[in-house]
């Protein structure tokens, strides 16, 4: 790994071609102002990312949440509240994107992508905690491990709090 030159920007090293590409979570200025040697490593992201679903059923974990051990030990019930607070979010999120008799976002065709990615992936398109997730999660620990970045393969279950993983009803 090289650190970039000071005051240096993934733009400019990237118009400059010191560096291959970039992930990031919109697009850089350079591909934005239509530099020629700047595109995206898939034409159509959408189809190939459909594509690789439906062949893998694999879909990129998107964030993930932790907490120290230490405080869910001193908390036990915390990693759990999290866990619904998040997913009720969600859930909200969710409900609001859907009601397109007054759409959230600027966006066109937004029922008929959200009704294309349902398809897709399911009536949950974001799942959170383990159920839903364990291919995905147990396929990432797999390459995790081959790749060296793990002495040991982790099981899945090692990854949540059982406060996560248990529902009481009373």
């Amino acid at each position: 790994m090289t650190q970039a030159p000071e005051g240096a920007t993934l733009d400019s090293i990237l118009r400059a071609g010191e560096i291959d590409g970039f992930i990031g979570p919109r697009a850089i200025r350079a591909f934005d102002d239509g530099h020629p040697q700047v595109a995206r490593l898939f034409a159509d992201g959408i189809t190939t990312a459909a594509d690789h679903f439906k062949r893998t059923q694999l879909f990129p974990i998107m964030h993930v949440l932790g907490v120290r051990k230490t405080l869910a030990d001193a908390h036990p019930w915390l990693p759990g509240a999290l866990l619904k607070a998040f997913s009720q979010a969600k859930d909200m999120a969710q409900t609001a994107l859907a009601d397109t008799s007054a759409n959230k976002v600027t966006m066109k065709f937004v029922a008929d992508t959200l009704d294309a990615a349902s398809q897709l992936l399911g009536p949950q398109i974001w799942t959170y905690g383990l159920p839903g997730n364990e291919h995905v999660l147990a396929t990432f620990l797999d390459y995790h491990h081959r790749q060296g970045l793990s002495p040991r393969k982790l099981e899945v279950s090692e990854l949540f709090h059982p406060a996560t993983t248990e529902a009481y009803a009373l």
